[in-house]
């Protein structure tokens, strides 16, 4: 019985003591994201910086899209549809 509760206050100290090292990184990863923050917005060129970040994270988001959204189509599908309009082009 008493390995018992020794084990039990071993696991609870255990979880408090995770739970307080979880907060401790939460918090000075916070601290550091702010400072990061806080030197971003000091600089002359924020409006470029921000809009190149825009531009990344567009071409990042077509590339999931591109990536997991649908199937590509078919090679000689698409070699069908460009001699499909070179076609039409050719007749107007």
């Amino acid at each position: 019985m008493t390995q018992a509760t020794e084990r039990r206050g071993g696991l609870d100290e255990r979880a408090v003591l995770l739970v307080a090292g979880l907060a401790e990184l939460t918090v000075s990863t916070v601290g550091s994201a702010l400072g990061t923050v806080r030197g971003l917005l000091r600089r002359s060129d924020a409006a470029e910086l921000a809009a190149e970040a825009e531009h990344d994270l567009l071409a990042r988001g077509r590339l999931v899209l591109d990536r997991y959204a649908s199937a590509p189509p078919a090679h000689l599908e698409l070699l069908a549809r460009r001699a499909a309009a070179r076609r039409a082009a050719d007749d107007v």
